[in-house]
């Protein structure tokens, strides 16, 4: 599969050195239909032949070698591929990770071997006769393709190990995966020269760009993923082309707690917010099966939407002006490295008429919403959840919002009402931890409006230091501070029921008196008892300073409350 799906992408040419771990590779590209194999004694010798090969076609040629000392003397030509901007596939096969560092014959240390001189280098997992590994195997040789060639031209690495046996023995599992793969579903996103500059494929290159997103089918939709922006301006440009995208392909637009979209609800009347609990019916998750999806930037954070395009597994556009692989799905996915608002621009203005799939979403989120507000409104009691969706109502317009990890950032996706007060939010998903949550919070609050950090009390005392900065604040944070003494995330995990060691290991509470630690930073607190009292001292907010407001809840009573979310 892995050179069915280059030659698919554009492979031409191949130059293999002989050797013994290499032979799985050396098979394959030998027996490839439509793929020239030219076997080359010397690795010195080979490589540089590849890099004229590429040099003279402006295409990416393989060259592969055995284990150990052997892709050393490719080296040469990998820095000459780098700074002279010339595509190159490297592919180094292995020894499996059991049968290193123990002595075992020809074998080195191949992780990163060519260090920062490659574009890109990924270390395949061992094969295994698995549907799902050979997605990921797709995919993987999709972006290693896209990275020789975007957003310049040089080489990529693939460290390949491989087990016994090398030859090509006839297995029976192999052989039954390979006669259940649908053929031409699993390669429908595998397009010749994808990577090009402009991120599309060649079929629609002189084509309107119109076409391949209608190509989605009616059944498609759009996923708003993570877009942080320093401006109102900018903010609006992207829900306003988002808007556009929407209106024209006549899609609905699943929209993350983390994208302006939700706070700019009027531009577009096709949001889709409640997504994560319209999914835990299996009923409605079935009905709603999309064909097509068309995603602007990072996977959102819900699990439940994570495991529905799995199940479902759509044709996925991803559009991305970088050069990231951002499909951990692994599913039939095509990046297109535009702007939406480029996409947006490509497409007629008149709006496409309604569809029954995108009239049956606005009514399940419609239902949805009439549901979980009565629910959230007539809460008294101090359930954590419910702390986002009373900041969605209450915050001053455009009032920047930092949104800690863990916990609290799942609570913004699935109760985030959409409104239109221009939010502005921030959250650390990059690594997605909670270090360094406080700091970064007043790094976005000084010199800015008044802003607000909603966090959980570990996130906060995993930086605390951080309040040493408080004299020279220009400006002023609020803190939201959910106190459930523990990590309250692990209570929705199946690691809860297991108690030992649960308590002590996962949860690890901590019995620290905020009130006490305020104090001794200077910060003014205040311990919170009711939902007015937040939603009050939210209304106006203070113009310098720090100050924090605890809400003390119970993370067992708030994991079964959590529990019950399912839509009727």
């Amino acid at each position: 599969m892995l050179t069915e799906t280059l030659v698919r992408l554009g492979l031409q040419v191949a130059v293999v050195c002989p050797g013994s771990r290499s032979a799985p590779l050396a098979i394959a590209l030998s027996q490839q239909s439509g793929l020239e194999a030219i076997p080359v004694l010397d690795e010195r010798s080979a490589a540089f032949f590849a890099l004229g090969l590429a040099k003279q076609t402006r295409r990416p040629t393989a060259l592969v070698c055995t284990s150990g000392t052997a892709g050393a003397n490719f080296f040469p030509a990998v820095i000459e591929a780098r700074e002279s901007r010339v595509p190159l596939l490297v592919l180094t096969a292995d020894r499996p990770p059991e049968l290193r560092d123990c002595n075992a014959g020809q074998t080195v240390d191949q992780q990163k071997l060519f260090g920062s001189f490659v574009n890109w280098y990924h270390e395949v997992a061992t094969p295994t006769a698995d549907a799902a590994q050979l997605a990921y195997l797709r995919q993987t040789a999709i972006h290693a393709w896209e990275r020789t060639q975007h957003p310049v031209a040089g080489a990529v690495h693939l460290n390949l190990p491989f087990r016994d046996p090398l030859a090509p023995v006839p297995q029976p599992d192999v052989m039954a995966l390979r006669a259940s793969v649908d053929e031409a579903r699993f390669f429908a996103n595998v397009f010749a020269n994808v990577g090009q500059a402009d991120g599309v494929p060649e079929q629609w290159r002189d084509s309107d760009l119109t076409q391949l997103l209608l190509s989605l089918s009616p059944r498609g939709l759009i996923i708003a993923g993570i877009a942080q922006f320093s401006s109102a301006t900018a903010a609006q440009a992207h829900c306003r082309a988002i808007a556009r995208l929407s209106h024209s392909l006549g899609f609905p637009v699943l929209a993350e707690g983390l994208s302006p979209l939700r706070n700019y609800a009027r531009l577009n009347p096709y949001l889709v917010s409640s997504y994560d609990t319209l999914l835990r019916d299996p009923d409605l998750a079935t009905e709603l099966a999309p064909e097509g999806v068309l995603r602007i930037g990072e996977m959102p954070t819900s699990k439940e939407l994570r495991s529905w395009l799995e199940r479902t597994q759509p044709q996925q556009w991803v559009v991305d002006e970088g050069d990231r692989n951002l499909d951990p799905l692994h599913l039939r996915t095509v990046h297109l490295r535009s702007s939406v608002q480029q996409l947006a621009a490509s497409l007629p203005s008149p709006p496409a008429p309604p569809t029954d799939y995108l009239k049956r979403w606005l009514q399940a989120e419609t239902d949805c919403w009439q549901q979980q507000r009565e629910s959230l409104r007539s809460l008294d009691s101090l359930i954590e959840a419910k702390t986002a969706w009373v900041l969605s109502q209450c915050l001053p317009p455009e009032t920047p919002l930092v949104i800690a990890n863990s916990t609290v950032v799942r609570y913004v996706e699935w109760f985030w009402e959409p409104g239109d007060r221009a939010i502005q939010p921030f959250c650390n998903r990059g690594a997605n931890g909670i270090d360094g949550t406080l700091s970064t919070a007043l790094g976005i609050a000084h010199g800015n409006q008044p802003s607000v950090l909603l966090t959980g009390d570990l996130a906060l005392l995993h930086d605390t230091n951080g309040f040493l900065l408080r004299p020279r604040l220009r400006g002023h944070l609020t803190i939201v501070l959910i106190n459930n003494r523990g990590g309250g995330i692990f209570e929705n995990l199946p690691i809860a029921q297991f108690e030992p060691p649960f308590e002590e290991f996962f949860a690890t509470p901590q019995s620290v008196d905020f009130a006490a630690l305020c104090a001794t930073y200077g910060i003014a607190h205040e311990l919170v008892h009711t939902w007015e009292q937040l939603a009050q001292a939210l209304k106006v907010l203070p113009s310098e300073g720090i100050r924090v407001l605890e809400l003390q809840c119970d993370r067992k009573l708030n994991a079964r409350w959590l529990a019950q979310r399912t839509p009727r």
